[in-house]
């Protein structure tokens, strides 16, 4: 390949031969997270000289994958994995386990022929929370979206990933072609469960038959993922090309860390990933749960708190004393009571480890990324450890001053009255009610599409309004002061 040829040498580069790899898995949604975890472990498993017929097929649906597609293609589908470590080491190295991408917008046949071939064997996805077109509080599919009835009604032009993928599963099965795993790789409690929910729902709704044969022919393995990857910026290429002569449209940065944990349920067959680290295990949700209110969690409870007090990074924020006591103290006392035991980990070095990975100077992780899209977030991540807590009588006044903080974030200007860009697929609901609260306290959390019946418990109502109140007259970090000093 040229752009190999073209790399320093003291870079890392794929020690197999790419013109041997052919498509096994097919991945819809081809960001930075997920270059810089299963295509990275897929790396690992051909550079030990196995599962060379497990190459990924990139996919992209969003208008904006356009670029990705350009990027990759011109790149001989290679980029660039650049580990940053605490310390200011950088471990830059090539990954080759993407041989293809195809931009369903330009040509969906393409899209839908490659994924009914019978070579193709998984199709893993990271579409993020909010892509499985599900309603905050009852889960429920919504059929009636715009996009969903376009593909229902013409499904060889289909738009979104379930018309492509449900139309492609309808051929396999026409053709006698067994079917593909489905394997969710976002952060969502039983990925795969509801997954399955959004897939059988919508092939049901188009043909109850083929629902029928969906629910009971295709595996949905349950998965935990874990790696922190920000947004590439400028500099990150600029300092790829000047550092180590590396030139990359669009490479990805990431933490030391990583961890994949994946249930055992594959339909035709799956790499032997165990052979590189990832848990192949009977049962994914103890670690999801770990995950999603402890790590998943506390990135909500630092972020909104961070913001508000003038940090822009992660790593500020945890680097303030203060903020780590609460963030700690959200971890042992609210989010890990809601815990079953963890096979193999230990909660409280998880806890200090989480604390030690979000303070990597090297990352900066903006909290602007971290603060977007909260309405997918606060109601899977941490209104399920609220809900749970009242229910056993637990403590829940720190998550509840969580909920505060976003409400008063979602306010859009900050405590010296300069502007917040509030980015969220809700925004034009969530901004007004928060603008709404100092005259009516409860407005935001009274939106029962987010949070249920939430307001009307009285111990989170109370908890939500002291919060509330302390954030509009003492700021956040006053705010902090007032929870950790009732907490000691």
């Amino acid at each position: 390949m040229d752009c190999l040829k073209q790399l320093p040498n003291e870079v890392a580069r794929p020690r197999y031969e790419r013109s041997r790899v052919t498509p096994g898995i097919a991945h819809i949604g081809v960001g930075g997270f997920h270059r810089a975890h299963q295509a990275m472990y897929l790396d690992d498993l051909m550079n030990a000289g196995r599962a060379l017929d497990w190459g990924i097929v990139g996919i992209g649906v969003m208008p904006g994958d356009k670029r990705m597609q350009a990027a990759l293609a011109e790149q001989d589908h290679l980029y660039t994995l650049v580990v940053k470590h605490p310390d200011g080491q950088r471990e830059p190295r090539v990954i080759g386990s993407i041989i293809d991408y195809l931009f369903a917008p330009d040509d969906p046949e393409a899209v839908i022929e490659c994924l009914a071939d019978s070579a193709i064997r998984i199709v893993s996805l990271t579409v993020t929370e909010g892509g499985y077109n599900l309603h905050a509080v009852t889960g429920a599919f919504d059929l009636d979206h715009p996009d969903i009835r376009h593909d229902l009604h013409h499904p060889q032009r289909s738009v979104t990933t379930f018309g492509l993928v449900t139309e492609a599963l309808a051929r396999r099965r026409a053709r006698g072609v067994a079917p593909f795993t489905l394997m969710s790789c976002d952060n969502i409690q039983g990925n795969g469960e509801v997954c399955k929910s959004a897939f059988v729902t919508f092939a049901t709704a188009r043909d109850p038959e083929l629902g029928a044969w969906i629910a009971q022919h295709v595996a949905f393995p349950n998965a935990m993922v874990d790696r922190i990857t920000p947004v590439t910026t400028e500099a990150d290429i600029v300092e790829l090309a000047e550092r180590f002569g590396i030139s990359d449209a669009w490479p990805v940065v990431c933490e030391p860390f990583t961890q994949w944990v994946v249930e055992e349920h594959f339909g035709c067959g799956r790499p032997p990933l165990e052979e590189v680290g990832v848990q192949v295990v009977e049962d994914v949700i103890p670690f999801e749960l770990m995950k999603l209110r402890l790590l998943n969690a506390s990135h909500q409870a630092l972020t909104y708190f961070g913001y508000l007090a003038g940090y822009r990074y992660a790593h500020e924020v945890c680097r303030d004393p203060l903020f780590v006591d609460f963030l700690l103290a959200y971890m042992r006392h609210e989010g890990a009571p809601t815990l079953a035991p963890v096979p193999g980990i230990d909660i409280p070095r998880y806890c200090q480890t989480l604390i030690e990975r979000f303070a990597n100077p090297e990352i900066k992780d903006t909290l602007a990324r971290l603060c977007a899209e909260s309405s997918d977030r606060i109601p899977k991540w941490l209104v399920p450890v609220i809900r749970e807590q009242l229910d056993a009588g637990g403590e829940i006044r720190l998550s509840a001053a969580v909920v505060a903080s976003w409400a008063r974030y979602a306010e859009g200007v900050d405590e010296q009255g300069v502007p917040i860009d509030v980015v969220d697929r809700l925004k034009t609901t969530l901004v007004p009610l928060a603008r709404s609260q100092r005259e009516q306290p409860t407005a935001f959390i009274e939106n029962r599409a987010l949070f249920g019946d939430l307001a009307d418990d009285p111990r989170f109502r109370q908890a939500y309004l002291d919060a509330l109140e302390s954030l509009h007259r003492d700021g956040a970090r006053g705010t902090l002061e007032a929870l950790m000093a009732r907490s000691g």
